[in-house]
């Protein structure tokens, strides 16, 4: 089956090139214990049948230095595009996004909560932003937004509303309370389709608790998938943020998502990634390696 892991992480072992610098001064545990470089990553699409992949900046380990992201993005531009992490109340926001996707970046990534950012922010929707989403919208920009809905849930919907042409990948779905109930998780996620420019990746950190629900997911999946349709969906690995291998992380959403159709299955696994990320579509793939 064509995939693309529209959510992998690398980290180089070059300390001098690429210094680490995570967000907060902290850095996660997963990039101390278990990081992997480009190289790495590309053996590990190797066997697991990947072809190519979006490298979303490390944030919390080279915070908004997206060097190492770039640099392996442009040399291996049939296997990987870059996603960077972007502070979007610079009051040169805007000049400085034209500047990044001018520079190779294929999207950016706005960190408002995670493993070094325990506290929801919300200044991702604060007027001081506002330059920075019309220019993503103008610059049809696919903006990552890590965050937790429920705290932020209300601000997401500001965003939304505001700048209806923006494109906003929902990093791990927001988190969604599918362990306590998958059919209000749905409902919660479903009630934002209505926003046409809203995607959503889907990650192992929902998969996970999707497959403890087991004949419960289907009250999650089945609502969320009519609501958005499988076009605004995407698969991402999460790799190495988690603990399994990517063989083991594919294989889990295969597993999760086999009852789908071939077409919905297709979309969430390759077609959607290259509708957001157009020069991955543009790339002819000879091979592997």
């Amino acid at each position: 089956m064509d995939a693309v892991d529209t959510h992998c992480h690398i980290i180089s072992d070059d300390l001098t090139s690429y210094p680490r610098s995570p967000i907060g001064g902290k850095q996660s545990e997963w990039a101390e214990s278990r990081p992997v470089t480009a190289h790495g990553m590309a053996d590990r699409m190797d066997e697991t049948g990947i072809r190519q992949a979006v490298l979303v900046q490390a944030t919390t380990a080279y915070g908004y230095d997206n060097s190492y992201v770039l640099d392996s993005a442009r040399q291996r531009p049939d296997r990987f595009v870059a996603v960077g992490t972007f502070d979007p109340l610079r009051p040169d926001a805007a000049t400085r996004l034209a500047e990044a996707i001018d520079g190779g970046l294929a999207g950016v990534r706005l960190f408002t909560h995670g493993s070094t950012v325990p506290v929801q922010g919300e200044w991702f929707a604060a007027p001081e932003t506002f330059a920075f989403w019309e220019k993503a919208g103008e610059l049809d920009v696919p903006v990552c937004l890590q965050m937790r809905l429920g705290p932020a849930t209300k601000q997401l919907r500001e965003v939304l509303e505001r700048f209806p042409g923006v494109r906003v990948l929902l990093d791990h779905i927001g988190y969604p309370g599918i362990a306590a109930s998958p059919a209000d998780a749905s409902g919660e996620v479903a009630e934002l389709a209505r926003h046409p420019g809203l995607y959503l990746k889907l990650t192992h950190r929902n998969l996970e608790r999707l497959r403890e629900a087991g004949k419960e997911a289907a009250g999650f999946l089945e609502p969320v998938i009519e609501a958005f349709g499988a076009g605004r969906i995407a698969w991402g690995s999460n790799c190495p943020a988690a603990e399994q291998s990517l063989p083991e992380l594919l294989l889990l959403a295969e597993e999760v998502l086999a009852h789908l159709p071939d077409g919905d299955r297709e979309e969430i696994f390759a077609g959607t990634a290259r509708r957001l990320y157009p020069a991955l579509a543009q790339v002819e793939v000879s091979g592997t390696g």
